[in-house]
C-alpha cells in the first residue's frame, strides 16, 4: 500500500516560494489501478513524482509499502526505485544507441540479475507487448505506439510492485492508446500497482479510482470500477 499523510512540497527560489503540493493525504491499495488528473500545473507530475521517490516531501508521512520513506538517504531511494518501481512515459525516455532488447535488458543489468536470466525475461517482456520481432531495431525504426509498447516492457520486465505512467497515452493515436492501457490494466491485475497521470477522461476510465487534484489538493475521488 501506498500512503501519504498532510504531505506538502514546496519549492523556492531566491524570489518566489511554490506550494506544489498541500496537505495531500490519500491510500492506494496494493494491485489498484488509480488515473490522477487535474488542469496543467495542479501538481499532478509533484505527486507522482514523490509516489515514485524521484522528488522527497517536504513535510509529512509517505508510507512506501509499510515503510516511511519520507526522510530515506537519496542511496535508500534509489535502491528502493531500482527494485520495485517501473516507469512509463509520455515521451518514450528510450536510449536511441541500444537495441530494443537492449533498451529493455537495462533495467535489469541495473538489479544485477544474471545474463541469461536477462535474456529470458527480456524475450517474454517483449512478447507479452507484443514486440518481439522488433527485439534487434533501434528506437528510431519503431512507430510511436511500437516505442511505447517497448516503455511498458521495460517498466514490467524488473517485475515491479508499482507501475508509474506519466501520460503514457499522450503522444499516440487512438488504437496503440487503447493497447498501451490494456498491458497497463493487466499489470494491475496481476497485483502490480500502477498510478497513472492522465488529462483522457475515456483512459481514465480504465481505472478503478480517479483522484483529482487542484491547486495541489485533492478534491475529489471517484470509484469507478471494483
Amino acid at each position: 500500500m501506498l500512503r501519504l499523510e498532510k504531505v506538502c512540497k514546496t519549492y523556492q527560489t531566491s524570489e518566489v516560494e511554490t506550494l506544489a503540493l498541500d496537505n495531500v493525504s490519500l491510500e492506494i491499495g496494493a494491485g489498484e489501478f488509480v488515473a490522477i488528473m487535474g488542469p496543467s500545473g495542479c501538481g499532478k507530475s509533484t505527486l507522482l513524482n514523490v509516489l515514485g521517490l524521484l522528488d522527497s516531501p517536504t513535510s509529512g508521512v509517505y508510507d512506501f509499502f509499510g515503510e516511511d520513506v519520507a526522510g530515506y538517504p537519496e542511496k535508500r531511494l534509489t535502491q528502493l526505485r531500482r527494485d520495485r518501481i517501473g516507469f512509463v512515459f509520455q515521451s518514450f525516455n528510450l536510449i536511441d544507441d541500444l537495441t530494443v532488447a537492449e533498451n529493455v535488458e537495462v533495467a535489469l543489468i541495473y538489479r544485477g540479475v544474471p545474463g541469461a536470466e536477462r535474456k529470458r525475461r527480456v524475450r517474454e517482456a517483449l512478447d507479452r507487448v507484443g514486440v518481439s520481432h522488433r527485439a534487434g531495431h533501434r528506437p528510431q525504426q519503431l512507430s510511436g505506439g511500437q516505442q511505447q509498447r517497448v516503455a511498458v516492457a521495460r517498466a514490467l520486465v524488473s517485475e515491479p510492485k508499482l507501475i508509474l505512467a506519466d501520460e503514457p497515452t499522450g503522444n499516440l493515436d487512438t488504437t496503440n492508446g487503447e493497447a498501451v492501457m490494456a498491458m497497463l490494466s493487466q499489470a494491475a491485475k496481476s497485483g502490480v500497482t500502477v498510478v497513472m497521470v492522465t488529462h483522457s477522461l475515456t483512459h481514465a476510465a480504465a481505472a478503478q479510482r480517479t483522484i483529482k487534484l487542484l491547486d495541489g489538493r485533492v478534491v475529489s475521488e471517484t470509484l469507478l470500477a471494483a
